[in-house]
């Protein structure tokens, strides 16, 4: 097995932990509401004792079928692994440590913070515990510019609402509200944050030379538009670079010492793809090739 594997299974497991530590030691213990599969879960072990990790089992064989042409045989077993693994850590390991049992508010956030990290790891693996992530995985595969926080906190809001009803429970939707909507942010800045950069538009008279001083700055590739002032309608380079924040502070600095009469746009990017630049992509069926 190459180091490569070693690792993503590596993440898997640290991942399966963390996700089954924010769900079962925070909002379980407190009570409060959790999506998807997981959300239906932990409305049967409330009510009849069920645990959590079998019945997630369970339950994923239809939605498994449902989805297992468009996700793929890879996905699917990296997926049956993370679910055995989030089984194991809820039903047997996580029951022997000591639950938080404090400010239900406090067990709300922690249990949405943690659950977010511990589901981005799976997720940037492309893989998942199984569940609505299933139906989210697909749907991203479907659509890829869909935000999937976004799309994991859709799912979330029936099995939430069916939680306060079943327990006769107002507080415990408007809890679920905020702890999926926290895990929902933490996935999103953790799966697409990583990959956000800076875009530098640099309008001068010297293209050449800026794109010559970039490279030197931050070993960054720049590309040369051509523009036209609005008024004195004469020539301009346009050099378009993306770079890190710490990189868009080194090279502002050094444009400006070549040339303190360039104009300089700095420009939030969500996402770069490309060289120097990491691409992840959700939902991939990578059987097919």
């Amino acid at each position: 097995m190459t180091d490569h594997k070693w690792k993503r299974i590596l993440l898997e497991v640290t991942g399966c932990f963390i996700s089954a530590l924010g769900m079962y030691n925070f909002a379980v213990a407190a009570q409060v509401p959790v999506t998807g599969i997981a959300g239906i879960c932990t409305i049967l072990y409330r009510l009849f004792g069920i645990p959590i990790g079998l019945c997630n089992l369970l339950l994923n064989i239809p939605i498994i079928l449902f989805c297992y042409k468009t996700l793929g045989k890879t996905f699917f077993l990296r997926s049956l692994r993370c679910m055995l693994l989030f089984a194991f850590f809820s039903d047997y390991l996580l029951p022997l440590l000591p639950s938080y049992t404090g400010n239900r508010m406090l067990a709300t956030i922690c249990g949405g913070v943690i659950s977010g990290v511990g589901d981005a790891l799976i997720y940037m693996q492309n893989s998942s515990t199984g569940g609505m992530d299933f139906i989210t995985m697909a749907i991203k595969s479907k659509y890829p510019h869909m935000p999937f926080g976004n799309l994991t906190f859709a799912t979330a809001l029936m099995v939430i609402v069916a939680n306060g009803l079943v327990f006769r429970d107002v507080d415990s939707i408007i809890y679920g509200l905020i702890l999926n909507f926290l895990a929902a942010y933490v996935i999103n800045k953790m799966m697409f944050g990583f990959n956000a950069s800076m875009l530098a538009l640099i309008v001068t008279n010297h293209g050449k030379g800026c794109a010559d001083i970039i490279d030197k700055t931050v070993d960054r590739g720049s590309t040369i538009l051509k523009g036209y002032g609005g008024w004195r309608q004469d020539e301009k380079d346009v050099v378009m670079c993306a770079c890190s924040n710490k990189q868009l502070y080194e090279v502002e600095k050094a444009i400006k010492q070549f040339d303190p009469d360039s104009f300089i746009v700095m420009l939030q990017s969500n996402e770069v793809h490309g060289e120097g630049f990491r691409r992840l992509e959700l939902g991939k069926n990578e059987d097919k090739r």
